[in-house]
């Protein structure tokens, strides 16, 4: 019973960190397109650089921010990695030869422990 429950904690942060990092990867993409949208509108309305400069440098900003961000959540993935194997029955976790972590479309249960 103890050993499902720490499967299932397990299950949840590994679970857990992939949406994460898939969202910070999200908003980095839309934070560029943000910047090419902006850079689109002003070279469409003829004004030059300096009306957006302020919003484009806090949009850049905003983007090596969350670039930061997204650089200590892959630091904390891999700290979680190495952490599991401290955890009994958690230690033995394989998923073959596809790396110490399962693809994002994997199909195995996350769960499985030999």
């Amino acid at each position: 019973m103890r050993r499902n429950m720490i499967e299932n904690a397990a299950f949840e942060v590994a679970t857990q960190v992939r949406t994460v990092e898939d969202s910070i990867d999200l908003v980095l993409a839309e934070l560029a397109e943000l910047q090419l949208k902006m850079m689109h509108a002003t070279a469409v309305a003829g004004v030059g650089p300096a009306p957006i400069h302020s919003s484009l440098a806090d949009v850049a900003s905003a983007l090596q921010n969350l670039v930061l961000a997204r650089g200590a959540i892959v630091h904390c993935h891999g700290e979680l990695v190495e952490a599991k194997e401290k955890v009994p029955g958690l230690r033995t976790v394989s998923f073959g030869d596809e790396g110490p972590c399962p693809p994002k479309t994997a199909v195995a249960d996350l769960r499985i422990v030999s």
